[in-house]
């Protein structure tokens, strides 16, 4: 099943789509092994600093052996694809879905980008997501301005054709300073009016009762980052400190075990096994 008609299926369901971003081997053995376990689809991200840090080619046979190795039904997505261009490589190189993120842009060149990317992936049968708002990324102020608005929404995904849209209701990239509180009336009001997939940024330290509330709300895709990269690096950091182990292959394997842990727990949360009551 295509990524467009599975994230479909999950929005009807009122159930999330896990989608987590992969640095390494190690990273993304731990996310296909929790996917493997819990027996759940789950969409592979890569940036454009991780495909840097890789190489394309590299990390798109990563990423497709390790789904055929696993088992794992999964798809491939580029995450804040800054250019057409990028977005274009990533189309050639077999992506199944590509993001444009003109978000920080001026609007009417977001809505040009977006479009653009929508025409090229059409032949590829690629699936496009794109941004709307202000969703704060690392070092940026996490105030409630640009949260996406209803009627902005619906026009950008009719101007554009983008099968997704990632918008803002309160969550922000990397750590919280404080508990964030979702605006899950305002979503609800944006996923009435928009035909669009909902996405959520910024998961990492949302409370699971608000991730299955917004789930409820309109939510599907569920992007997961910073949790990944921070259990990893914090089991390693405390593993090497005990002891003067110098093989990574005993090591590594460790901070793999604890991605595991984490994203099982995620695809448990997102699954939003519990009934939703009527939209708000």
């Amino acid at each position: 099943m295509r990524i467009k008609e599975r994230l479909s299926e999950f929005t009807n369901l009122k159930r999330g789509l896990l989608a987590t971003n992969f640095y390494n081997m190690e990273t993304l053995q731990g996310v296909l092994q929790a996917a493997a376990e819990n027996n759940d689809p789950i969409i592979l991200q890569l940036t454009q600093s991780s495909i840097d840090y890789m190489g394309l080619e590299t990390a798109v046979k990563l990423g497709r052996e390790g789904l055929k190795h696993y088992g794992v039904e999964g798809y491939l997505h580029l995450d804040h694809g800054g250019s057409v261009e990028l977005a274009q490589r990533c189309l050639d190189a077999g992506f199944d879905s590509v993001m444009i993120d003109g978000s920080e842009l001026p609007l009417e060149e977001n809505i040009r980008i977006t479009r653009e990317v929508v025409k090229r992936a059409e032949s590829y049968n690629a699936h496009v997501e794109a941004e709307l708002g202000y969703v704060a990324k690392l070092g940026q102020d996490h105030g409630a301005q640009g949260f996406t608005q209803p009627d902005e929404a619906r026009s950008f995904v009719e101007a554009t054709g983008v099968d997704a849209l990632a918008i803002a209701i309160g969550t922000a990239h990397g750590f919280y300073k404080k508990t964030p509180k979702l605006d899950i009336e305002l979503l609800s009001r944006i996923h009435r009016i928009t035909p669009a997939t909902l996405v959520l940024h910024g998961s990492s330290g949302v409370p699971e009762e608000q991730i299955k509330e917004a789930i409820c709300n309109g939510i599907c895709k569920v992007n997961l980052a910073t949790e990944i990269k921070n259990i990893f690096m914090k089991t390693l950091q405390h593993t090497l400190a005990e002891n003067e182990e110098i093989d990574l292959r005993k090591v590594f394997p460790v901070a793999t075990a604890e991605i595991t842990k984490l994203v099982k727990n995620k695809l448990r949360i997102v699954k939003n096994e519990m009934p939703c009551p009527d939209l708000l």
